[in-house]
């Protein structure tokens, strides 16, 4: 069993896709976020480690409760960013219009 598959068993044992909906799991990923923010600027290693797990967990759930797999959406956003042309300004990757 991979650990998408076992992150989703979670989140139905805690009662996430139940009780939860798309909007609350969109804000508490603008949370665990600002945790990363947080944890990046203070240098925080393990913290930036924690929140980016937290925030795949979330990404899972929300993509499970639109219908789709997070392995799908991974597949589908590198199905674009790999044939994607551009250039690194400023420290950031500017794509091609």
């Amino acid at each position: 069993m991979n650990r998408f598959e076992l992150i989703r068993q979670w989140a139905n044992k805690k009662g996430i896709y139940d009780k939860g909906d798309p909007k609350t799991q969109t804000l508490k990923l603008v949370e665990e976020s600002g945790e990363l923010a947080k944890a990046i600027l203070n240098d925080d290693q393990s913290e930036v480690i924690d929140a980016i797990g937290d925030c795949v967990v979330v990404l899972t759930s929300i993509a499970h409760m639109r219908g789709v797999t997070i392995e799908q959406c991974i597949d589908e956003a590198y199905n674009v960013i790999s044939k994607r042309k551009g250039k690194m300004i400023n420290g950031t990757f500017v794509k091609n219009k």
